[in-house]
């Protein structure tokens, strides 16, 4: 499937056709097209390391990449990540988080130390050429912002081109000491495609018609959309006197009366600022009419969370957003729809996406 639709002057250009959301062949070019080449959040390094574990188990995007890899603490308290499959015959290396001083195969008894170097291999003295750079785990990208974690398996761009934007705008907060509140967080399952939930998301136009109560909240006529090259952001101001944050001078957006940053990194990362702490999203392809929608919350005011019942609203407005995206995922079927326009005031974001999309896809 050929997709050329979207212009790169918004004021011309169309959406992704309708058959993009459905297409098995661009469902999986995606995965070594769109999201082996970005950043993807894998979680936070307190959580994994907070205790005495010293080897981390995960998978990256579970039920469509599916790639398991290992994250780990070595004796120095660096952070590395590795493959989580043994280079002799393929068995999962580790099945739990644990604290361990060496990584040893449960098959063969092959051993690695913390960074992936293999060191021990029973029975293998008379092999000739061994051990090879290949024997070793290999080691993917780990960066870190804050107590985030990302790695990419073949990363397209440079991480800091990431967090120097972040840190221009959100430097001022002390996000290291947010708490983790795992009684806050939640998953969604979307029936619907990955990247229509990221359209939704990635506009605020639909929010007088959708969400009503946090209409109420924002100054719309105000919301606006900043453009960067993998990543963009929409900035909300108050319409309530008092929530907004309380900028440094020099910030650059010192005077204004900004209640909510919401930032997207390419292909399906969301980080929601608010007075009261961050709110991540990450949204994981399962298939092109499923999705997991991860909300993930940390405090930094606790009283003004509570106060503000964030949590309830939060879930109204997730519920809000499920019932317009599975609605487009429907609507996407009919005979009568191909493409749409876009709203040059309001949708850049999602002409964003749909640039960068068939950009990578063509």
């Amino acid at each position: 499937m050929q997709l050329n639709t979207v212009k790169q002057n918004i004021r011309q250009s169309e959406t992704l056709p309708a058959d993009f959301y459905s297409d098995k062949n661009l469902w999986e070019a995606m995965k070594e097209k769109v999201f082996a080449p970005s950043w993807q959040y894998i979680g936070d390094r307190q959580q994994f390391f907070g205790g005495q574990e010293t080897i981390y188990p995960i998978t990256l995007l579970d039920k469509y990449i599916d790639e398991p890899l290992l994250i780990t603490k070595d004796p120095s308290d660096d952070l590395h990540c590795l493959s989580n499959v043994c280079t002799h015959r393929g068995f999962l290396l580790a099945q739990h988080p644990a604290k361990e001083r060496k990584i040893i195969c449960g098959y063969h008894g092959r051993r690695f130390n913390l960074a992936g170097k293999m060191e021990f291999m029973p029975e293998f003295k008379e092999a000739e050429g061994f051990p090879r750079p290949c024997d070793h785990l290999h080691e993917l990208p780990l960066k870190q912002w804050r107590q985030f974690l990302f790695t990419s398996l073949d990363p397209a761009i440079d991480f800091d081109v990431i967090t120097t934007e972040l840190d221009r705008r959100l430097g001022f907060l002390p996000i290291e000491q947010f708490r983790f509140a795992p009684e806050y967080s939640v998953e969604y399952m979307v029936h619907a495609h990955w990247a229509l939930y990221c359209d939704n998301y990635l506009e605020g136009f639909h929010i007088p018609f959708v969400h009503h109560q946090l209409n109420q909240m924002l100054d719309y006529g105000s919301y606006n959309t900043e453009i960067y090259p993998h990543m963009n952001v929409q900035i909300g101001y108050s319409s309530v006197e008092g929530d907004h944050f309380d900028f440094p001078e020099g910030h650059p957006d010192y005077g204004k009366k900004i209640t909510a940053y919401y930032y997207w990194i390419y292909p399906n990362m969301m980080l929601n600022f608010y007075t009261w702490g961050v709110q991540l999203n990450v949204v994981r392809p399962i298939s092109t009419t499923l999705s997991r929608i991860s909300f993930i919350n940390y405090l930094y005011d606790e009283e003004k969370f509570l106060q503000a019942d964030a949590a309830a609203l939060a879930d109204k407005v997730e519920r809000e957003d499920e019932f317009v995206v599975e609605g487009v995922q429907k609507g996407l079927r009919s005979r009568f729809y191909n493409t749409g326009r876009f709203s040059p005031k309001r949708e850049k974001g999602v002409h964003h996406f749909h640039s960068l999309l068939q950009q990578a896809l063509s």
